[in-house]
């Protein structure tokens, strides 16, 4: 009620109303450059993607084939290279040892 009576002296019209209403505005305001900002995080991700893309594709242009080999590498979850099986893979072989 002190705040009130207190508005009321300082805007006799809207006391609080006046105030919370103002509030409200930023807060509204607040939220649609929060939504800008999120649009232009995302296509600035978006570009970003598109660069990487661009790159890796003359990266692979510019690169020669490889000479060929006689066996093919995976790389496991955990980041270790293991010898599959020879490029002319027998069907009933594993994949990896």
């Amino acid at each position: 009620m002190v705040y009130e009576a207190n508005a009321r002296i300082r805007d006799p019209v809207y006391g609080c109303a006046g105030a919370i209403c103002q509030l409200q505005k930023q807060v509204n305001e607040l939220k649609a450059q929060l939504a800008r900002a999120h649009a232009e995080l995302a296509g600035a991700r978006s570009q970003h993607a598109h660069l990487v893309a661009l790159l890796c594709m003359e990266m692979a242009a510019a690169t020669p084939p490889p000479a060929a080999a006689d066996a093919l590498y995976v790389v496991d979850s955990a980041g270790a290279a293991m010898q599959t099986s020879p490029i002319g893979w027998v069907v009933d072989e594993p994949l990896w040892t």
